[in-house]
């Protein structure tokens, strides 16, 4: 059942919110994430990634609201409760404890290629059923993008 109606066809409107729904909970998990290494940081440059991890932080809150507000749009329930995020997400556990400023960088490099890689397969499902959608996912697999680059600029 929607209670919300989409001019969007049904089986379009399967695809989106599949792919919206995936989005979701990789944006919700590396918010997390980026969070949960940022508290735990230690070496010296600490400062500058622990800064990082709240830029991380700032985009996956904001794509996600964008992302989950889009899937209502269409008639779609977002689902961000915790029980889902921790059973769908794309990223591996991380490090429990302090956790060197070089491995939070190499975990956030994996978490991020790992959100990506499947924001990309987004970008082509959504690419006939939804292009409002699919911009979307374009804009904010372009800013992780950018994170991406400049943790991994950080790793060499």
């Amino acid at each position: 059942m929607s209670a919300v109606k989409s001019s969007l066809p049904e089986d379009a409107r399967k695809i989106t919110g599949e792919a919206l729904q995936g989005a979701l909970v990789d944006l919700i998990d590396l918010g997390l994430v980026a969070k949960q290494v940022h508290w735990n940081v230690v070496g010296p440059r600490f400062r500058s990634v622990h800064l990082q991890l709240d830029e991380v932080v700032t985009t996956a809150r904001q794509h996600s609201d964008v992302v989950a507000e889009r899937a209502s749009a269409i008639g779609v329930a977002p689902d961000g409760r915790a029980s889902t995020v921790a059973s769908a997400s794309a990223i591996g556990k991380v490090p429990d404890g302090w956790i060197q400023d070089t491995d939070v960088v190499n975990t956030m490099v994996k978490a991020l290629s790992a959100v990506i890689e499947r924001m990309r397969e987004r970008i082509q499902a959504t690419d006939e059923p939804d292009p409002v959608s699919q911009d979307i996912l374009i804009s904010l697999t372009a800013d992780l993008e950018k994170h991406a680059w400049m943790f991994q600029a950080e790793s060499v």
